[in-house]
């Protein structure tokens, strides 16, 4: 009996140990949030991840801020479903909730840069909805098919972080200066 006890103490032991090197060594997380210097005078902030819709198809959701000569032009998201696949309804908005009783409507806006987008592709300013947000929390988006139907996309907790960190990123800032 002796011996089991001598031996379960050294398992949890090796155990704790192996736990606290995990912890001692693991790297810190790397944003997305990638800053591109278009042109001279244009920088913009982006935050690219890949979210799954109800039918299990992916998204690409972008986000991205833009500063053109000194002034802010907008914080916008663009949704990109997969061509044959998703065919958005340019008109109609995106519903965004937070699962609680926050809910908001948001209206297609195109950049001052863009012309047009593809029928799988849809943007949406959403400086309003990030700046209502307290914190990181999951976020459900409807986006609105052609015919009536909608894609619910859930944007996880880590991917609206990303969201709210370039919402809340300066002109010349780096991501990593948060």
């Amino acid at each position: 009996m002796h011996h089991l006890w001598r031996g379960l103490r050294l398992l949890l032991l090796a155990i704790v140990l192996a736990c606290l090197l995990m912890l001692a060594l693991a790297q810190p997380a790397l944003a997305s949030v990638h800053t591109y210097h278009e042109r001279p005078g244009q920088t913009t902030y982006r935050s690219r991840q890949s979210l799954r819709d109800q039918t299990d198809l992916a998204w690409q959701a972008t986000v991205f801020k833009r500063y053109t000569d000194g002034g802010f032009q907008g914080l916008y998201l663009r949704l990109v479903g997969f061509p044959g696949q998703a065919t958005i309804d340019p008109k109609a908005d995106l519903a965004i909730a937070t699962g609680t009783t926050a809910q908001w409507q948001v209206h297609p806006q195109l950049d001052e840069q863009t012309q047009a987008l593809p029928d799988n592709v849809a943007q949406y300013n959403i400086t309003s909805v990030l700046a209502d947000l307290r914190g990181p929390i999951p976020l459900t988006l409807r986006v609105p098919l052609q015919g009536g139907s909608t894609a619910r996309l859930v944007a996880a907790p880590y991917v609206v972080e990303e969201w709210l960190q370039v919402y809340t990123m300066a002109e010349h800032q780096r991501p990593g200066d948060i």
